[in-house]
């Protein structure tokens, strides 16, 4: 599902790629059949966030949000588990389920990293997608909130991702 493509590109860290893109990001948002009204301007009002800021001050912005605070980490198992050592099996677990699918996890990032889980959702049917994310409802809930809580412009889009993150989707 393109829609979880998108999230993930606008939830990593920004950089001139990105910016170059917007304007097609937010053209192609009228192409996407699986968005509600709610969801597309929510989205075409985060795409103008960024278009309306320098690279420099979102790059601050972003490092100060998720690397900065634990409780806005883009890791969804630390959500869970900190720095436990219950982490690594919950890591592994994910990284082998990735690798049964055929998905190879890019570079040094962990398997729980949200832009990572989002490709690997726009990667399923879209059935199978709602089922992986609904594993994760609890946390991005929480995620979300903590987001809002200090203002994040980044909010909207974890509130997305957990309002699509629901077995109740799958019956409607």
């Amino acid at each position: 599902m393109r829609i979880y493509k998108l999230l993930s590109i606008l939830l990593e860290y920004p950089d001139q790629a990105l910016m170059e893109h917007l304007p097609e990001l937010s053209r192609r948002l009228a192409e996407y059949p699986d968005l509600d009204d709610d969801e597309r301007a929510t989205l075409n009002e985060f795409i103008d966030h960024l278009a309306s800021r320098p690279l420099i001050s979102l790059q601050e912005d972003y490092v100060q949000t998720f690397d900065m605070m634990a409780e806005h980490s883009l890791h969804l198992t630390h959500h869970l588990f900190g720095d436990d050592k219950n982490r690594g099996p919950a890591l592994i677990d994910m990284g082998e389920m990735y690798r049964e699918y055929g998905v190879e996890v890019r570079g040094n990032e962990l398997p729980d990293y949200l832009p990572l889980v989002l490709e690997f959702a726009a990667y399923l049917e879209e059935d199978e997608a709602l089922i992986f994310l609904s594993h994760a409802n609890k946390i991005l809930f929480v995620l979300a909130d903590n987001l809002n809580k200090s203002g994040s412009p980044y909010a909207a889009l974890i509130s997305i991702i957990e309002g699509r993150a629901t077995l109740a989707r799958l019956a409607a």
